[in-house]
C-alpha cells in the first residue's frame, strides 16, 4: 500500500481545526501523511500537533497575531447582540458573519491552487460552511467535514441550521427561513457572482456549499439525530459519533474548599471567553455553592481577580481529558463541547450565543440530555437549582449512559481515517 496525502482544511476557530486533528491523527497512525491548509494565524496551532501546515490567506494582509484573532475579535464586537433570541441575530451576527465568511473564500482563491500544487493531496477534506471552487476543482476527491450541528445539511423537515428552534415548530421555521433568505440574498447574490467568476454554477439562495459527491462526515452523534423528510443517503453522508481527539491527560488540582463537592467544568470556548461578565456571574453563583469549579477563561484571565475558593481557572484546558473527570458542564452549545460531553455521558447546561449552539441547546433539551438556559436571563438560585436537577435526575442519566456507551463503540476518528483511506485507494 503507498503512502497517499491527505489535505485538511478546516475554518479558523478550534472546534473545526481540533476536530480536523483528531482525524488526521489517525489517517497518520495507518501509515498516510496528513497535513493542513490553514489560515495563517492557525499554522501554530496543527504544527503544535506535529502537523506540516501551509497557510491560505483567508483575509487581506495583517500581522499573525492579528490574524489569529480576527474571528474572537469578530465575536467580541457582537457581545451586545448575544442576548437576542437568533431570528433577531440575522439581521446583525449572522448578516457580518456571512458577509466575512464569502469574503474568506474569494480571499483563499487566490492561494489554494498554488497550494494545492505544492501539496499534490490524494484526497482534500474541507470543514467550512461555504465552497471552495479550487478544492472542488481540483481533480481529486474532496469529502465535506460537518463539524456543526447536523441540520447544516438542510431539510424542509427540520429545523433550519441557526434558528435555535425546536422540531416541532414548523410555523418558526417557515419564519426563521424566510427572515434569513430576504437578509442574506444581497451577501448571496455577491457569492454567486463569485462562484460564476470561478465557472461553477449558482446555488439556491440560502445555500453557500453543497454535499460532497464522494463523502461527508458529520461530527453529530446519529442517534440525536432529525426525522428527516429526505433521509441522508448512507453511502455518502457517515456520522463519526463525536470524532473526539487524543489529548495529554489532566489532573484535577486541590481545591481550597468543596474540595470533595460535585466539579463542574464551565467553558464557553476559544471564542466565547470574551462575555467576561457572564463568567464573572456564573463564578460568583458558584462561589455560594457546594460545588467546584473549573472556568475557562481563553486569554482573558488578567480580567479576574478575588476568585472563591471553590473556583480554579486557567486560559485553556485539554477538554477531551477534562470532561471524563466532571460531574457536569455549563457550556455555549459548540459541536466541540455538545459532543464531547455525550460521548463521555455528562449532563451539560447550555447557554448558546451564536451560530449552531442555539440548535445544539435545543437539542439537548429536547432529547433529555441536558438542559437550555437563557444566557443572561437567570438568578443565582435559578442557575444552581437547574445544577442539582441535571446532577440528579435518574433517566437524564440513564440516557446519557446509552448516549455514551453507543459514541464511544463507534471510534470516530478511525472510522473517519478508514472512510479517507478507502477513499483515496479507489481513486487511483
Amino acid at each position: 500500500m503507498s503512502q497517499k496525502t491527505f489535505a485538511f482544511f478546516p475554518e479558523a476557530a478550534f472546534g473545526p481545526a481540533l476536530n480536523s486533528v483528531g482525524i488526521a491523527q489517525a489517517v497518520t497512525a495507518r501509515g498516510h501523511k496528513a497535513v493542513f491548509l490553514s489560515d495563517p494565524g492557525f499554522v501554530p496551532v496543527y504544527e503544535g500537533y506535529g502537523f506540516e501546515a501551509h497557510p491560505v490567506a483567508l483575509s487581506e494582509p495583517m500581522p499573525a497575531e492579528e490574524m489569529a484573532k480576527f474571528w474572537e475579535n469578530f465575536i467580541n464586537g457582537h457581545i451586545p447582540n448575544f442576548a437576542k433570541k437568533p431570528i433577531d441575530q440575522i439581521d446583525t451576527y449572522v448578516k457580518d458573519c456571512w458577509t466575512a465568511i464569502v469574503d474568506s473564500a474569494k480571499w483563499a482563491q487566490k492561494d489554494l491552487p498554488d497550494v494545492l500544487d505544492r501539496i499534490r493531496p490524494d484526497v482534500i477534506a474541507v470543514d467550512n460552511v461555504i465552497l471552495f471552487p479550487a478544492i472542488k476543482q481540483y481533480g481529486v476527491p474532496w469529502v465535506r467535514v460537518i463539524s456543526c450541528s447536523e441540520n447544516e445539511i438542510e431539510d424542509e423537515a427540520i429545523p433550519p441550521h441557526l434558528s435555535g428552534m425546536s422540531e416541532a415548530d414548523t410555523a418558526g421555521h417557515a419564519a426563521f427561513r424566510a427572515r434569513f433568505n430576504k437578509v442574506i440574498k444581497p451577501i448571496h447574490d455577491d457569492f454567486n457572482a463569485f462562484l460564476g467568476d470561478c465557472g461553477e454554477d449558482p446555488y439556491p439562495l440560502g445555500q453557500f456549499f453543497e454535499a460532497s459527491p464522494y463523502l461527508n462526515l458529520l461530527l453529530y452523534p446519529e442517534p440525536l439525530t432529525y426525522t428527516r423528510a429526505h433521509p441522508l443517503d448512507p453511502t455518502r453522508f457517515q456520522y463519526l459519533e463525536g470524532c473526539v481527539r487524543k489529548e495529554a491527560p489532566y489532573e484535577v488540582p486541590t481545591f481550597a474548599a468543596n474540595n470533595d463537592g460535585p466539579l463542574l467544568y464551565v467553558s464557553f470556548g476559544s471564542l466565547g471567553a470574551g462575555d467576561t461578565d457572564l463568567l464573572k456571574r456564573i463564578i460568583a453563583a458558584l462561589s455560594k455553592s457546594r460545588y467546584r469549579a473549573l472556568v475557562n477563561v481563553g486569554d482573558y484571565i488578567d480580567s479576574y481577580d478575588d476568585l472563591p475558593p471553590n473556583v480554579q481557572i486557567a486560559s485553556w484546558f485539554p477538554q477531551p481529558s477534562v470532561i471524563p473527570q466532571v460531574d457536569a458542564v455549563i457550556h455555549h452549545g459548540g459541536n466541540n463541547s455538545f459532543t464531547e460531553c455525550l460521548y463521555f455521558g455528562k449532563p451539560a447546561i447550555v447557554m448558546s450565543y451564536v451560530w449552531d449552539g442555539h440548535d445544539n441547546g435545543m437539542r439537548l433539551q429536547e432529547t433529555g440530555h441536558g438542559f437550555r438556559m437563557d444566557r443572561y436571563e437567570w438568578t443565582e438560585d435559578e442557575l444552581l437549582a437547574k445544577i442539582d436537577a441535571m446532577l440528579t435526575d435518574p433517566a437524564m442519566k440513564d440516557r446519557l449512559t446509552k448516549i455514551s456507551a453507543h459514541m464511544q463503540s463507534k471510534s470516530g476518528p478511525e472510522k473517519a481515517a478508514d472512510l479517507l483511506v478507502a477513499l483515496a485507494e479507489g481513486s487511483k
